[in-house]
């Protein structure tokens, strides 16, 4: 475990030198990406910093952005609205991107939630959640490689379940469209199992770039109430009398979240790049302490979870990844 004292030595040497310069954050307004957009501002470091949200988050996300400011005023926070649970939006995002960049130093990706409910499809013919949880990211990460790569320490933070991975999943339902396939207990461990097989091919194939897939541990956001359909009474009650009383008691606190998320985006304890690490390196999904792709928990740790990975990467990362490919390739 990397303790949380190491944690704020680590964060307290970031400065105008060793911040990620113009960093990328969708899914920042709430939850855990608005945390660490905070953390990472209040370090007093000049950055540039792309907000990405929904329309109907822009006038509370306008006040934290006042709020930002006088935390931090060399911090320039640029709301970005997208509806990106759908591609085309996702794309055109990036376009606006990429017209005003000339390179992003860090891409931070939390979109989603647990679907309690039954299947709701974008117009693009996409369940939502799989959207949100992964086509979403996977574009994003597409089109911003080329500027991340022109950064000296590109670094790719996906917080979902790194380390969670399955390898059960069903490789002819990617999409969970067969009757009775599409579950909360499905949907959430196919996205993390997806999520890590692609993250590893991405990074195989562009060294210069950290992938990070995190498990964020419990953490109180109010974001277990999204994926409730609204006459689901049952799964309701489930929620407000199991799941919310848990996570209030084993959650850790927003500003461990945001620290920890911090030290994830800036640290040289994953891959070498960053703001120095004397540290034990992480380990990456190859079980090589070296750039690549780290499955990272809740306290800051690398998990292999290698028995399953290898498997996966044996038997299913080429059909997740010709499968994404075929989704994806109209908005690239």
């Amino acid at each position: 475990m990397v303790s949380d004292k190491e944690i704020q030595a680590s964060n307290a040497l970031i400065n105008d030198v060793t911040a990620p310069r113009v960093a990328v954050f969708v899914g920042g307004t709430s939850g855990i990406g608005k945390l660490t957009v905070k953390a990472l501002v209040a370090t007093g470091a000049s950055v540039r910093i792309y907000l990405v949200g929904r329309k109907s988050s822009e006038e509370r996300t306008h006040a934290f952005i006042h709020e930002l400011h006088a935390l931090n005023p060399k911090a320039e926070v640029i709301w970005t609205q997208g509806e990106v649970s759908l591609l085309a939006e996702t794309k055109r995002v990036c376009e606006t991107i990429k017209s005003k960049e000339s390179r992003v130093d860090l891409l931070f990706l939390t979109t989603g939630y647990a679907p309690f409910g039954a299947r709701r499809e974008t117009a693009e013919g996409i369940e939502v959640t799989q959207s949100l949880e992964y086509y979403t990211r996977i574009l994003f990460i597409l089109h911003l490689l080329p500027l991340l790569g022109e950064a000296e320490a590109p670094k790719v933070v996906s917080v979902l379940g790194g380390g969670m991975e399955w390898s059960t999943i069903d490789l002819d339902d990617l999409d969970l469209k067969k009757p009775g396939n599409f579950t909360v207990l499905n949907a959430q461990p196919l996205a993390v199992t997806m999520t890590t097989t692609t993250l590893e091919k991405l990074a195989n194939n562009n060294p210069n770039v950290t992938f990070i897939h995190s498990l964020p541990g419990w953490v109180n956001t109010g974001n277990v109430n999204r994926g409730l359909d609204s006459d689901s009474k049952i799964m309701a009650w489930f929620v407000w009398l199991v799941l919310e009383p848990l996570i209030r008691l084993f959650a850790i606190g927003d500003e461990v979240s945001g620290q920890r998320h911090l030290f994830e985006c800036t640290s040289a304890a994953f891959g070498g790049r960053g703001v120095p690490w004397h540290g034990k390196p992480g380990i990456n999904s190859l079980g090589k302490p070296a750039n690549g792709l780290f499955l990272v928990n809740s306290k800051c740790d690398c998990t292999l979870n290698a028995k399953v990975i290898a498997v996966l990467r044996e038997k299913a990362q080429g059909k997740i990844w010709d499968h994404t490919q075929e989704v994806l390739r109209p908005y690239l």
